[in-house]
C-alpha cells in the first residue's frame, strides 16, 4: 500500500512563505503524476499543481507564479513552495499521485495564513 505523507504545513502571516513536502513510500518515479490539491473549509478540493513523469508541470491558473511544485527522484519526495501567501490560501493541502488507475492520497496538512 502507497503511503504519502505532506508536512511542513502550519501558520504564517501574510506575505509570508512555505514549502510543503509529500514523502512516498515508494520509488516516486514509478507515478504518472503527482500533484498537491488543498480543500478549505466549506469548499470542494482544488488543483494547485502537478508534476508528470517526465517533469512537466501544470498549476491552477490563479495560483501562478507564486507556488512552484517539483520533485526529488532520490529522497521520493515532491514539493511545494509557496510565497506570498494569502489569507485566501488557508486550506488543508494533500499530495496526490496516480500511477495507472490508482490513485493515492495523503492525509492532508493545515496552512493557515493569519496576523
Amino acid at each position: 500500500q502507497v503511503q504519502l505523507v505532506e508536512s511542513g504545513g502550519g501558520l504564517v502571516q501574510p506575505g509570508g512563505s512555505l514549502r510543503l513536502s509529500c514523502a512516498a513510500s515508494e520509488s516516486i518515479v514509478s507515478f504518472n503524476r503527482m500533484g498537491w490539491y488543498r480543500q478549505a473549509p466549506g469548499k470542494q478540493r482544488e488543483l494547485v499543481a502537478t508534476i508528470i513523469s517526465g517533469g512537466s508541470r501544470n498549476y491552477a491558473d490563479s495560483l501562478k507564479g507564486r507556488f512552484t511544485i517539483s520533485r526529488d527522484n532520490a529522497k521520493n519526495t515532491v514539493y511545494l513552495e509557496m510565497n506570498s501567501l494569502k489569507p485566501e490560501d488557508t486550506a488543508v493541502y494533500f499530495c496526490k499521485a496516480v500511477r495507472g488507475s490508482r490513485t493515492y492520497w495523503g492525509q492532508g496538512t493545515q496552512v493557515t495564513v493569519s496576523s
